[in-house]
């Protein structure tokens, strides 16, 4: 185990640098003791690597000194050839050379180490699209992903939520990819927004160079994003009575509804109902959920949701009694 961590010191120092040990012990999930008496085994070892203390210091390795890393150990075979996000790669038209730097990869392999990658592909895929989501067309990526790469402003043109169009002068920062849908990452005056990539109607990258914070990390604000996003969803409570035969079926609820609880079976009901209580959206998405169950579900409050479920199933009745030609 310390070996494969020394070879993996030596592997980020090599491409970042000068790393402290702070941030090396987070990388290698050990204590900051740990990585000094690694440092010194590789010191003894004959790999020069140096120490600088203050702001903007840590270890590193002398200028010049590199290293042919090649001791892949069996499970970093395997991740390597496993999880391989192909629509991800098709959408930035780099399927082919993703495919053509694995089969370098394959070769270069001991012949055992290649009997493990190709195991480990034939028995595990991931897809990382979930069953709910479609591909919206994105004739605009690879713009976007040229005016990044090149750091260059972009002049875009974006529909908003209400069909109403908007332009922007935006510093480009990173595109993500969450499942089959495209995000741009950009600063606006300062402020930092994401953009579904398929509601831009137009990019024009610009001569004028891309102001990227000196401290942005992509990955960080996307999962920061993300946590605030969810924080900020309209939450809905509602407690409802549910037949037995449902009730493993709220279990996948999808994004708009969310089972939060379940009570054990009340030995007073013959029936065997449950009380379940759940979160919703808003009202309305509340209401349309549970009317899909039809008598399979009872509301017990909010009585404000029980009057509109009521008042919507004999709307639907009343209608449907209604002779139409």
């Amino acid at each position: 185990m310390r070996a494969d961590r020394l070879l993996s010191i030596l592997s980020l120092l090599q491409v970042h640098r000068r790393m402290t040990a702070r941030d090396l012990a987070r990388r290698l999930e050990v204590s900051q003791r740990t990585i000094h008496r690694d440092m010194g085994a590789l010191g003894m070892a004959g790999v020069p690597v140096t120490a600088e203390r203050g702001a903007g210091g840590g270890w590193a390795l002398i200028e010049g000194y590199r290293t042919n890393l090649t001791g892949l150990n069996a499970a970093e075979v395997q991740a390597l050839f496993v999880a391989r996000p192909t629509g991800v790669l098709a959408d930035l038209g780099l399927a082919r050379a993703a495919d053509a730097a694995l089969i370098k990869l394959l070769a270069a392999l001991p012949a055992l180490s290649r009997q493990g990658a190709e195991f480990a592909r034939q028995r595990l895929h991931v897809d990382g699209a979930g069953w709910g989501q479609s591909s919206a067309p994105t004739p605009l990526l690879l713009t976007l992903q040229e005016a990044i790469w090149q750091e260059r402003k972009l002049r875009l043109t974006y529909q908003l939520t209400n069909g109403d169009c908007v332009e922007r002068l935006v510093d480009p920062l990173g595109l993500v990819a969450k499942g089959s849908v495209w995000y741009l990452v950009v600063a606006v005056e300062g402020e930092m927004r994401t953009y579904r990539v398929s509601r831009a109607q137009a990019a024009v990258p610009l001569d004028e160079p891309c102001v990227r914070p000196p401290d942005f990390d992509l990955a960080a604000y996307w999962e920061q994003s993300v946590a605030n996003f969810k924080a900020n969803l309209p939450r809905y409570p509602a407690t409802l009575r549910v037949d037995p035969a449902l009730v493993d079926r709220l279990r996948y609820a999808g994004g708009y509804a969310r089972v939060e609880r379940i009570a054990p079976p009340d030995p007073a009901d013959s029936a065997g109902w449950r009380t379940v209580a759940m979160l919703f959206e808003e009202e309305h998405t509340a209401c349309e959920y549970i009317l899909g169950f039809g008598a399979q579900i009872e509301v017990v409050e909010p009585l404000a949701l029980r009057e509109r479920v009521i008042r919507t199933a004999q709307g639907i009745v009343a209608f449907y009694a209604v002779q139409r030609p």
